[in-house]
């Protein structure tokens, strides 16, 4: 029953108060995606003792807009000389209008402001740079007004209208997510995978201790004569290429008479933690484009990658390569990255002291918890897939809506240790991937340059993970034909962006230059999404046409449970 007594808002803003100022923050964070406040300070301070007539012009400023704005709300006491309500977001709802809060929003966006210049103006080199530049803004974002119960006008109007209770189902919120270390950003009790995500029709055909590789049904009398081998990445489960039918990707190559395989990574428990980099390749993607040549009775099939699939698959296809073996005939790479020289806002993260503690820490096995990954991820826009939430989920003790793209962000994969010490160490530190023959995986040397089949290169203009650019440098690096295409949005929805819904646009040029801005100065844009466009590259490649098998696998492959599989339902501990 709900405590209706006058001070029941006020205890309740104060229990929730307690718990987001002890250590729900720690236990939301992860530890690692948090700024270092004391490594941002000393950052600043060394950039802008290069610059201390630009450190003074700026305090200078700084504080005869804040006396400025003191003035026009106080010094008046007009409420009419106050600044208009501030454009962002945050800020729109009608109670950020009284003078109070109105003050308390416009301070921010001045402070905000003032420590965005003082980043800007530092002179540092471009490591330190991008990393006091994100520990800024990350602290910005995290001092709203807006994020706090005892300054948020909108939460406090709630609580006052529900007598408290509002306060109380945040608390309840903010405990639950406390328990499973993540912010929800959807209602997960909208989803199941296999009821109402990932249904496409299909079969587990084969599997082992890494992957299942799912079959899927055909959808059209006959099919290309070559089936379609997808690698997602393995840090996510493989379903964001197969949401719901409208805006399934799976569901569309399906569609266009293609005999789509997909690898279904493991989230690997710590008897596994011991894996390699090398083991993903092997018994991972080689074994399911093997696979699906024999089911399939084909000398080649199609590939495609998604992300740290890509990068698999691409590997893999060097290491084929140099074992004298050709079986694929073309290659899709989804934002992708094989040259590591940019990684955006990740390189924040990545750095020698990190690489070296990774190390130490899965010397002996064990593995990556997913959740730490997507917290990761999730810090780089987290204006976007933070703060929202906890203004929602706690400070008004709302339940997020159901959105199948977020319910997948939050449903983690576990990776071993050993494996993720490998990848980070030779691609996001070394970038040594791009340098043929550095590195040996499997036993040979790896060149990407012996990758010469035909190669789609798709990136997304706004990605923060794989920076468009970068994965612009995969034209320097592949040895055949390419076709490179970037796709508006960021790294997930750029890719997913069903047809039929006819949003966004893409470019395509004919052809390749040196650098990435000098190949979109002479693209063209074409409206709507690029999946049309990819089809029909990929039919090229399809060999002719035959007609569906009724059965999924075959007599040394046979159905061993229906998709989606077991593997993408073991939740991360």
């Amino acid at each position: 029953m709900t405590d209706t007594t006058p001070n029941s808002a006020t205890d309740a803003f104060a229990g929730l108060s307690r718990m987001l100022l002890g250590d729900a923050t720690a236990k939301l964070g992860g530890g690692q995606s948090m700024p270092d406040a004391a490594e941002m300070m000393k950052l600043l301070a060394a950039g802008m003792a290069e610059n201390s007539g630009r450190w003074l012009d700026l305090n200078s400023r700084y504080y005869r807009e804040q006396l400025a704005l003191w003035n026009a709300y106080a010094g008046g006491g007009a409420a009419a000389q106050a600044p208009s309500p501030p454009a962002d977001r945050r800020f729109r709802a009608e109670e950020w209008r009284e003078p109070y809060f109105s003050y308390l929003a416009h301070s921010y966006l001045l402070s905000a402001n003032w420590l965005q210049e003082m980043t800007a103006a530092a002179k540092l080199d471009t490591h330190a740079k991008r990393k006091l530049e994100f520990y800024t803004r990350h602290m910005i974002d995290a001092l709203s007004p807006a994020n706090f119960p005892w300054s948020n006008p909108e939460a406090i109007k709630m609580a006052a209208a529900t007598d408290g209770e509002s306060v109380n189902r945040g608390l309840k919120n903010l405990a639950a997510d406390i328990d499973k270390g993540l912010v929800s950003m959807t209602d997960e009790t909208a989803f199941e995978v296999g009821r109402n995500l990932a249904t496409t029709p299909g079969a587990v055909v084969y599997e082992n201790d890494f992957m299942q590789l799912l079959q899927y049904a055909p959808l059209t009398d006959t099919v290309h004569e070559r089936p379609l081998v997808m690698v997602p990445p393995c840090i996510n489960k493989y379903y964001i290429l197969d949401l719901q039918p409208d805006n399934s990707f799976v569901r569309h190559a399906i569609t266009a008479g293609h005999t789509v395989f997909m690898v279904s990574w493991r989230n690997m428990p710590e008897t596994m933690g011991r894996a390699t980099w090398d083991d993903y390749l092997e018994h991972g993607v080689m074994r399911a484009i093997a696979v699906a040549q024999d089911i399939c009775r084909v000398p080649q099939v199609n590939a495609l990658g998604f992300c740290v699939g890509g990068t698999l698959l691409a590997c893999a296809l060097a290491i084929l390569r140099a074992r004298g073996a050709n079986p694929v005939a073309s290659t899709t790479f989804l934002t992708t990255m094989l040259d590591f020289s940019d990684t955006g806002e990740l390189s924040v993260f990545v750095d020698k002291p990190y690489v070296a503690a990774r190390e130490a820490e899965f010397a002996n096995g064990g593995v990556l918890h997913g959740r730490e990954l997507a917290l990761t991820f999730a810090s780089l826009r987290a204006n976007d897939l933070i703060w929202p939430y906890v203004v929602n989920n706690y400070l008004k003790g709302l339940t997020p809506e159901a959105f199948d793209l977020l319910y997948w962000n939050s449903d983690s994969t576990n990776l071993p240790g050993t494996m993720y010490a490998y990848y980070l160490r030779n691609t996001y530190l070394e970038n040594n991937l791009r340098v043929p023959g550095k590195l040996q995986m499997c036993g040979v040397p790896v060149d990407l340059g012996t990758i010469d089949m035909p190669a789609y290169i798709l990136a997304a203009r706004e990605d923060h993970i794989v920076p468009w650019r970068t994965a612009y440098n995969t034209t320097e690096l592949l040895g055949g034909p390419l076709h490179f295409v970037l796709a508006a949005s960021g790294h997930i929805a750029g890719v997913i962006n069903p047809a039929a819904r006819n949003k966004r646009n893409f470019w395509t040029g004919d052809a390749l230059q040196p650098a990435a801005d000098a190949w979109l100065d002479g693209a063209a844009s074409h409206p709507g999404s690029w999946w049309p466009h990819w089809t029909n590259w990929l039919a090229e490649f399809g060999g002719a046409p035959i007609t569906a098998p009724v059965a999924a696998g075959n007599a040394a492959y046979p159905p061993l449970e229906p998709a989606p599989g077991r593997y993408v339902k073991d939740k991360s501990r």
